[in-house]
């Protein structure tokens, strides 16, 4: 990825992930990064291996603790233009916490975003901190979609 400094800012989007703690937004996060290109491989998180989870403490309970951000492109209809140098958008996405310990981290991600992806697992539904983090982005406006994760699970 190469930075571009004279990019066109309407080709930028700031996009956040947020949810209840193990809902999935780092394995969604490792997924979009992989499916863009930016990603040669899917990072775990019960690995230790996701990109966004790079601290110790994080990797050691499995857990997203601070908001990260990371880069990658899109270029709707052309699944091999992913790169900075294609016309494609760059996405600057933010891996946020689901702790209810670090809503803090949530609430200053929110301040910059374009929009948010709400991830919910389908087996447990709608809990405590997605409605939270729900109300922070209703406070800033920050339009969202819903992601429904967990499908394949018994219960679903």
């Amino acid at each position: 990825m190469s930075a571009n400094v004279n990019a066109d800012i309407g080709m930028i989007r700031n996009i956040g992930i947020m949810a209840h703690i193990d809902a999935g937004k780092t394995t969604t996060t490792e997924r979009v990064l992989f499916y863009t290109g930016s990603s040669h491989y899917i990072g775990e998180v019960h690995d230790g291996a996701a990109h966004t989870d790079f601290d110790e403490e994080e990797q050691r309970r499995g857990i997203t603790i601070y908001s990260v951000a990371t880069t990658c492109f899109w270029k709707p209809g052309d699944p091999e233009a992913h790169t900075a140098d294609s016309g494609a958008h760059r996405i600057n996405l933010i891996d946020t916490p689901g702790h209810v310990d670090f809503t803090v981290e949530v609430e200053r991600s929110l301040r910059v975003l374009d929009g948010a992806i709400a991830v919910f697992d389908a087996v447990a539904g709608v809990e405590a901190q997605s409605e939270t983090v729900w109300r922070q982005a209703d406070r800033y406006h920050v339009p969202r979609i819903c992601f429904v994760n967990k499908l394949d699970r018994v219960g679903a």
